[in-house]
């Protein structure tokens, strides 16, 4: 069995079964031991920009005896990938402005593709208004909570179709689909956010003139997130 986190368990587990795959961003090369051992995917790439990963993803490929089904190459994002060389892909475990920076120096070669899986760690709504905004769409969403955190996972396909504001704050899938771990984000969240608004409500009071102004925004912004959340925890 392939040691592999809940997390990039969960981001594995939104490739369809037999599709070829390249894991781009490989770190320790697990993602791809796991599609091909669990998932039946008949070929996968494990790719980074960097050569300590690949030559510890080479050994775990080795250790598994699979260098015939999964190779490894030195690849900024996706720029020695071919097109059409796989059918579907993954790019996590980096920060969502690097996501969109990898999807945009090589958009054609992800819209030749039948899906791709993102796992951004962070500017996740940026990643979602990307997507709609360059024909593609959101087919399937997952969160967990893993090691402390919560991680959000996203399957993608080539689509016209629209997303509203929720849907690129939380997830138009999380919600659609009740996702409990969603639920409970949102709740810790919306606890915070008001904690936020009573100390800035307490700040107001002691506040000098000049800075009243830019703590009323904020009260007003944070009061807002509020209303968002209850909206949706309403159809949860």
């Amino acid at each position: 069995m392939v040691p592999i986190s809940l997390r990039m368990k969960a981001i594995a587990d939104l490739i369809p079964d037999g599709l070829s795959v390249a894991d781009i961003g490989c770190d320790h090369g697990f993602v791809a031991l796991y599609l091909v051992t669990e998932k039946d995917a008949p070929k996968a790439i494990a790719m980074d920009i960097n050569e300590g990963p690949l030559l510890r993803a080479a050994e775990h490929i080795e250790q598994y005896n699979l260098t015939n089904v999964i190779s490894t190459r030195l690849s900024d994002g996706a720029v020695k990938l071919n097109q059409g060389e796989v059918d579907a892909a993954v790019i996590a475990g980096m920060g969502g402005r690097l996501t969109v920076k990898i999807l945009g120096e090589s958009l054609e070669k992800f819209k030749a593709m039948r899906c791709f899986v993102l796992s951004p760690h962070s500017d996740i709504p940026l990643v979602r208004e990307y997507l709609y905004a360059n024909g593609f769409a959101i087919e399937d969403e997952n969160m967990v909570f893993d090691e402390g955190k919560f991680y959000t996972m996203m399957r993608c396909v080539v689509a016209n179709e629209s997303i509203d504001s929720d849907g690129l704050l939380y997830g138009p899938k999380l919600i659609e689909k009740k996702n409990p771990v969603l639920k409970e984000y949102l709740n810790l969240e919306l606890v915070k956010f008001e904690e936020l608004v009573e100390k800035l409500g307490h700040n107001l009071d002691e506040a000098q003139e000049n800075k009243k102004n830019a703590l009323l925004i904020r009260q007003k912004d944070l009061e807002e997130d509020i209303h968002v959340i209850k909206r949706i925890l309403s159809l949860m």
